[in-house]
C-alpha cells in the first residue's frame, strides 16, 4: 500500500502593528493609538500577495489549522489563486470590527476613514515586516478600492493589482442604498437598538449583493404564515443573514466602513502599475459602465475581464473558475496587458 504523503504544514506569522504616533487622516484630523492586526500565511521565502476583501473581511484570508479563511474557497493550495508559490498577507481594516483600531460599541465620534488611510496602513505593515514590494494586491469590493488607492500613492511598492468589483468611485445609486442602511443603524442606535438596526441594514444590503435572477430562482415560492402574519421566502433569508451579521459585528464599525466606501475616490490617471480589472455584468453595486470607464482612464497597462454571474457583487466569493483564469493570467510573468 502506498503511503499517503504528509500535508505541508501551514506556516502562520501574525501580529499587531502599533503606531507610536497618531495617524494623519486623509479627510483631516488624526487617529491616535492606531493598531493594525495582520497575518501572513505561507512559505517565508515566497513572494507576498496582499488579499483584501469587503468591509466584513479581515486578516483571516486563507485556512489555517485553527480558523477558516473568509476567501478560502478562492485562495489556497490548488485553488483559483494557488497560494503554493506565494505568501498571503491579510489585514483587519481600521474602523472595522476586527483586531485593528475601530469604534467602540456606542461610540459616535470615530473619525471618517478613507481608502487612502487603509492604503497607508498597508504600506506601514510592509515596512514593519520588512517585506519590500508586493508581488500583487488582489482586492475585491472595498479591498479593490484600497488596492486602487495603494497603486495611486505607492506605485513602487506593488508590481500589479487585481481589482474585482471595485471602481474609482462609488456609484450614486450604490451610495443611495448604503446611505439608507447607515441611517437605519444610526436611528436604531439612538434608541438603544444598534444591533437590530444592523440586522435590518445587513438584510437590505444582501438584497443588493446578489442578482435578481438568483433571487427569482431561489425565492419565488409562496409566503407562509409565521406568528399570525405572512412571511416571504426571500424575507426569511435576508433577515437570517442580518441576524448572523449583527451577532458578529459592531454597528458603529459597519457605519464607518460603509461610509468609507462612499467616500472613496481615486484619480485613475495617476495609476500606472499593471492593472487587472474584473467586472461582473449582474453587479448592482458596481455597474459595468463604471468598470469600463475606469479601464479607459487608467494610465498604465490595463485589462478588463467581464463575466456573468448569478451571484452579482458576491461573485468574488463564488466564481472559482472565472477567477482562476484571471489570476492565472494576471500573475504570470508575461501577462497580455495592453
Amino acid at each position: 500500500m502506498n503511503a499517503v504523503p504528509a500535508r505541508t504544514p501551514v506556516i502562520v506569522h501574525e501580529g499587531v502593528l502599533e503606531l507610536d504616533q497618531p495617524l494623519p487622516l486623509h479627510f483631516g484630523g488624526e487617529l491616535k493609538d492606531v493598531r493594525v492586526a495582520w497575518r501572513l500565511v505561507g512559505n517565508p521565502a515566497a513572494p507576498v500577495i496582499a488579499a483584501l476583501g469587503g468591509i466584513s473581511a479581515g486578516r483571516a484570508v486563507v485556512d489555517t489549522p485553527n480558523e477558516k479563511g473568509w476567501w478560502s474557497d478562492i485562495i489556497g493550495p490548488g485553488r483559483a489563486l494557488d497560494s503554493s508559490g506565494y505568501r498571503i498577507l491579510g489585514i483587519d481594516f481600521v474602523g472595522g470590527s476586527g483586531g485593528s483600531t475601530g469604534p467602540r460599541s456606542g461610540q459616535n465620534d470615530f473619525p471618517s476613514i478613507a481608502s487612502q488611510d487603509q492604503a497607508e496602513l498597508l504600506r506601514r505593515v510592509l515596512v514593519h515586516l520588512n517585506l519590500g514590494s508586493l508581488e500583487a494586491i488582489v482586492g475585491a469590493s472595498y479591498g479593490g478600492m484600497v488596492a486602487l488607492a495603494f497603486a495611486e500613492r505607492f506605485p513602487d511598492l506593488v508590481k500589479r493589482i487585481v481589482v474585482i468589483s471595485a471602481a474609482h468611485r462609488s456609484h450614486p445609486m450604490s451610495t443611495a442604498w448604503r446611505s439608507v442602511q447607515r441611517a437605519v443603524v444610526r436611528y436604531a442606535a439612538q434608541n438603544g437598538q444598534g444591533a437590530e438596526g444592523l440586522r435590518l441594514a445587513r438584510a437590505l444590503a444582501m438584497a443588493t449583493y446578489r442578482s435578481p435572477a438568483e433571487f427569482e430562482q431561489r425565492f419565488a415560492g409562496p409566503a407562509t404564515r409565521v406568528d399570525g402574519r405572512f412571511q416571504f421566502p426571500v424575507e426569511s433569508y435576508l433577515l437570517s443573514r442580518g441576524d448572523a451579521y449583527a451577532a458578529a459585528y459592531i454597528p458603529e464599525a459597519f457605519v464607518c466602513l460603509s461610509e468609507s466606501i462612499d467616500l472613496h475616490q481615486v484619480d485613475p490617471a495617476k495609476i500606472r502599475v499593471p492593472t487587472w480589472l474584473v467586472a461582473v455584468i449582474e453587479d448592482q453595486l458596481v455597474p459595468l459602465s463604471d468598470m469600463r470607464m475606469l479601464r479607459q482612464s487608467v494610465s498604465g497597462p490595463v485589462q478588463l475581464a467581464e463575466f456573468s454571474s448569478l451571484y452579482g457583487h458576491d461573485a468574488f466569493l463564488k466564481e472559482t473558475q472565472a477567477l482562476h483564469e484571471v489570476f492565472t493570467r494576471a500573475l504570470s510573468t508575461t501577462g497580455d496587458l495592453k
